[in-house]
């Protein structure tokens, strides 16, 4: 089996942030969504994975190199813009061949992993299984229709009237019948060529479709909102261990982890929170829900449930909370207790 992760899409719900990095590269408990896809597919026992990547290929290909560090081989395939899930399949065809293959979307959190899943796939061999979750509010999202069986009658994407709450993850597993039905569907009304349309096609001729409920945390890391939620669950399961120096005059309490070349002084951080290597803590409070980059600076802040990038720095900030401040942002005194700050910003209260 080989993976097909797709990490082009342009983010627009998690601008600013998305207008300098690729949402699959923001940070969840100091990791990458991506290298949390990597980290799930590698689990799976698959190390041959597919990356298609837009404009930002660059910076995506700079973090996560060909793979070896997270144990795949990753090879990059370029699309020059967003046509589709099922465009994507279509480029990848060279990649995949016609080995059976898992497509991830890259900015999707399933930390408690696909493994059961995947071994459902395997040992039925569907021609194409859908991983569904059940939703409060399916008018969001593409739904899967299921017969007793588990067997998909019908995909419907945002129904007004939904007949299901099981909502598509961004999760498939695909033999290679669906290559077939991809080079049959034409765009839809948006331009793109839609993986429900080629799904829906299979269904159409009888062929084995099925879904999988995943019954685990799940989170579309769209928005900030959603990021912020994610990074305080993974947050939850932190093994504490404290790498860096920790003076006197502070205090740890809770899972916190402090990596090397981290600096604590005068401060106070309860956990779950996480502090990255070379960065430094002075006379700050950090609360639960904080993952702090590397390289940062704070003093005399108190800051909690928020995301603080890399390079960045925060001074004299008495009570900031479910904030997310981008690399190398510089934020000094402020009135606004929740801030989102894109990369390279520089906020100051004026004289």
């Amino acid at each position: 089996m080989k993976a097909l992760v797709l990490s082009g899409g342009s983010g627009t719900r998690l601008r600013p942030f998305s207008y300098s990095m690729p949402k699959q590269l923001i940070p969840i408990a100091n990791k990458p969504v991506l290298a949390h896809v990597l980290d799930n597919i590698r689990a799976l026992g698959v190390t041959e994975v597919g990356v298609v990547v837009g404009d930002r290929a660059a910076q995506i290909s700079e973090v996560i190199g060909d793979g070896s560090s997270m144990g795949v081989r990753v090879t990059y395939i370029p699309q020059e813009r967003p046509l589709g899930l099922a465009h994507c399949v279509a480029l990848a065809r060279p990649f995949l061949g016609d080995e059976d293959f898992v497509m991830y979307l890259g900015d999707n959190m399933l930390p408690e992993g696909i493994a059961p899943i995947a071994e459902e796939f395997t040992a039925r061999r569907p021609d194409a299984q859908v991983v569904v979750h059940k939703v409060a509010d399916p008018r969001a999202f593409g739904v899967a229709e299921l017969d007793a069986d588990g067997r998909v009658e019908r995909l419907v994407e945002k129904p007004s009237r939904p007949r299901s709450d099981l909502a598509l993850i961004g999760v498939y597993f695909f033999t290679p019948a669906i290559h077939r039905a991809v080079a049959a569907i034409e765009p839809s009304a948006r331009g793109e060529l839609e993986i429900t349309d080629a799904i829906q096609l299979l269904v159409a001729e009888g062929r084995d479709v099925r879904a999988s409920v995943y019954g685990g945390y799940w989170k579309d890391t769209g928005r900030v909102e959603d990021v912020l939620e994610c990074n305080r669950r993974l947050l939850e399961t932190l093994r504490p261990y404290a790498a860096g120096e920790v003076d006197a005059h502070s205090e740890v309490t809770g899972p916190v982890v402090i990596e090397a070349g981290a600096r604590i002084v005068r401060s106070r951080i309860t956990g779950p929170a996480i502090v990255g290597a070379g960065s430094v803590v002075e006379g700050s409070d950090l609360g639960p829900g904080t993952s702090i980059g590397r390289n940062c600076v704070l003093r005399n802040t108190r800051l909690t449930d928020s995301i603080v990038l890399d390079g960045a720095s925060i001074a004299d900030l008495p009570g900031l909370h479910g904030s997310l401040i981008g690399r190398n942002a510089s934020v000094g005194a402020s009135a606004r207790h929740r801030l989102v700050i894109g990369d390279h910003t520089r906020i100051e209260v004026a004289a």
